[in-house]
């Protein structure tokens, strides 16, 4: 893919470097003329320009991009990155950076963002996986399917614990797609058993939630919850 990101600052540059590993063409666009260190991502092109202003991003041939990536510091250029990208260029593919989390609310479609990614939702979401069993962490929400990527631990007392993966009965537009069992990722078949202490990863619209959360752990699961976190926020 054809990729521009807006911002070549730590962030910008740490994305362009996983980007062009994974065998990418980047172009980063950065204003500030000492943020230009292209020996950093040499395999990058490097673009001197305000990414807020239309004709720069003309002359960067934005429209050829399959994604565009806001990764500046400061909410308000992203938003209008993000906004001209979508409207002006028709890039397929916008995503944004929010710094501010009282920002959030800002960064949806109508401001041409496909994705947003909250520093501060996402290291709230990874405490809360780290530090909670018994209960649902939302890890992300993907905004153009409104679904949401969700995150069970397993307690032993759990419904399921020990039943085959055919046994559970998942409600529709529920999808289990990954179990983590210590150091090891499995894709579930409908044999595998489930375990105490599985980390259960689903994607599942918001409206299934607690669906989902009443089947793996129980209608009454306040009972044998052991959280020591509140429950997971989108971000």
């Amino acid at each position: 893919m054809r990729i521009a990101i807006a911002g070549a600052g730590n962030v910008g540059r740490s994305i362009a470097k996983e980007l062009v590993d994974n065998g990418h063409q980047v172009m980063l666009i950065e204003r500030v003329p000492r943020m230009v260190r292209p020996e950093r991502v040499p395999a990058a092109e490097w673009i001197l320009a305000d990414a807020c202003e239309l004709s720069s991003l003309q002359e960067a041939d934005l429209s050829s991009c399959d994604v565009v990536v806001a990764a500046t510091g400061d909410d308000k250029v992203n938003l209008v990155v993000s906004l001209l990208a979508k409207t002006e260029f028709a890039v397929p593919r916008v995503v944004a950076r929010i710094n501010r989390a009282e920002n959030e609310w800002l960064f949806n479609e109508q401001w041409g963002v496909d994705v947003s990614v909250s520093k501060p939702r996402l290291m709230a979401a990874l405490v809360e996986e780290a530090v909670s069993v018994g209960d649902l962490v939302r890890l992300m929400t993907f905004r153009q399917s409104e679904a949401n990527l969700v995150e069970i631990t397993l307690p032993e007392n759990a419904p399921y614990v020990g039943h085959p993966v055919r046994d559970v009965p998942l409600p529709h537009d529920a999808a289990l797609v990954a179990v983590l069992r210590g150091r090891r990722v499995l894709v579930p078949t409908p044999d595998d058993p489930l375990e105490p202490g599985d980390e259960l990863v689903f994607v599942v619209t918001s409206e299934m939630e607690d669906a989902v959360r009443a089947v793996m752990l129980g209608n009454n699961d306040e009972d044998g919850k052991q959280l020591r976190g509140a429950r997971g926020k989108v971000f």
